[in-house]
């Protein structure tokens, strides 16, 4: 079992931040694309090797990103055509997920087993999640989904404050 913590700068211009160790090493860093278009976020190993890519499809009718681990497209993000509530969709070959991964506190299964557990500290200056990885072999597969649903979070917060 390993534990993985994404923390989020409040005021971070540069979209880019640190995934941790319990022990608070660096083991993961996450860059976001400021002003260009498509919109992505690449994570990197601690040897500054590629290992996720986030990208939001742009000009889209309703918002679409699509997740890549080790250069294969793994999971499709979309947002679905409601008239009351947003709601998204998650399509990962053989994952499912069961909780409430809106508000980050979700269980992640493969094939049936469970592989990782999410959760979101609530008393925390920025953003934290803790991941709970109970299959190593699954962890950058499950970190580049939390990351990806962080990402269709705050987009679809800058849509929202944006209309208003």
């Amino acid at each position: 079992m390993k534990k993985l913590y994404i923390k989020q700068k409040v005021f971070s211009i540069g979209e880019s931040f640190t995934v941790t160790d319990e022990n608070e090493h660096p083991c993961y860093f996450v860059e976001g694309s400021f002003f260009k278009l498509p919109k992505h976020f690449l994570i990197y190993d601690d040897h500054q090797h590629e290992i996720g890519r986030i990208t939001k499809k742009t000009f889209a009718l309703l918002p679409k990103f699509f997740v890549e681990v080790d250069g294969s497209e793994m999971i499709t993000l979309k947002k679905e055509l409601t008239f009351l509530k947003s709601r998204y969709t998650i399509s990962a070959q053989e994952i499912e997920i069961q909780g409430n991964w809106w508000d980050m506190d979700f269980t992640v299964f493969a094939q049936g087993k469970n592989v990782a557990e999410i959760t979101k500290r609530w008393f925390s200056w920025g953003d934290t999640y803790e991941l709970t990885i109970l299959d190593e072999s699954m962890e950058r597969l499950v970190l580049s989904l939390v990351i990806a649903i962080d990402c269709v979070k705050a987009d679809e917060a800058a849509a929202n404050s944006g209309g208003s």
